[in-house]
């Protein structure tokens, strides 16, 4: 038992009430402080992923890049031999000056045909079939153009080149490969254009809206803070638009707390160095209220 009018009693009584008068100004201070924050720990990055596949099959000539390199838009990724199509093109060319030589004969014949139908030297199905000739003439020389600039894109095609800045990942091709259109050679990921996915519980979001800041944390850089900006609220939560939704009407329903996605934005020049990669996991920090 503490006897009161002991001096080491009363003053260790002081110490403890100063410690706890400390302890609750300190909660105190926590609870305001996060009265108008919303925390949770499942989030992530995410961004865009550009699958880089070609147009037209053939032989890889050469291969530019490497993974995880960085490139900008413009660069060139991979490159098909060209042979193929130059000679196809060449081909298509020779075709396109023969069809000319076609029509322009057509349309003599039909000018002459026409000259003879009016002055009654020769029958209409005569003037007739030489109208034909020309229409049909006519119409090979634009499918012949077409097929010179089909061959021309064609040829264009067999260099490969990055449409945006970013990242090389999953690169699948190496010099001498036999690829085929529409196969899926490397993938490219844009770091300027990345976002985090935060699934905060439904009872966290009454006060949530457009356009609050953020601050984020990273596990992988613990310490360093970056700043984001509430984009939008997902229109469900994250089991409405699963795979296999839950079923509630069997019976022995149990209520669980759903997650709603948030989207949350990187703020410009939070990330000048692009150290932020898709799927770190982070800790965002939502400010309800300033």
């Amino acid at each position: 038992m503490i006897n009161l009018k002991d001096p080491k009693s009363a003053k260790v009584l002081k110490i403890l009430a100063v410690i706890v008068g400390l302890g609750l100004v300190g909660a105190g201070i926590y609870v305001i402080s996060n009265a108008n924050r919303e925390t949770t720990d499942d989030a992530y990055i995410e961004g865009r992923i550009h699958s880089i596949a070609p147009k037209v099959s053939g032989t890889v000539l050469k291969v530019n890049v490497e993974d995880n390199q960085l490139v900008k838009k413009g660069d060139l990724l991979v490159e098909i031999d060209p042979l193929d199509y130059e000679l196809k093109l060449n081909e298509a060319a020779a075709n396109l000056e023969v069809r000319k030589a076609s029509f322009e004969q057509a349309v003599r014949d039909r000018d002459r045909a026409q000259s003879l139908f009016e002055s009654k030297v020769i029958p209409k199905e005569k003037y007739e079939f030489a109208l034909t000739a020309y229409n049909l003439a006519r119409a090979q020389v634009d499918a012949a153009g077409q097929q010179l600039n089909i061959s021309r894109q064609n040829l264009q095609y067999t260099k490969i080149y990055s449409l945006v800045d970013g990242y090389v990942t999953k690169k699948s091709v190496e010099i001498g490969n036999q690829i085929r259109a529409e196969q899926p050679l490397m993938a490219i990921i844009g770091l300027g254009d990345i976002w985090l996915t935060a699934n905060y519980k439904e009872t966290q979001l009454k006060n949530v809206k457009k356009g609050q800041h953020v601050f984020i944390k990273i596990d992988t850089y613990p310490g360093k803070i970056f700043k984001g900006t509430v984009d939008s609220i997902m229109a469900g939560t994250g089991a409405a638009f699963s795979l296999f939704p839950p079923e509630n009407a069997l019976g022995n329903y149990v209520k669980i707390v759903q997650r709603i996605p948030v989207k949350i934005t990187f703020d410009k020049n939070t990330d000048q160095d692009h150290v932020l990669r898709l799927g770190m996991s982070c800790v965002p920090t939502i400010i309800t209220q300033e």
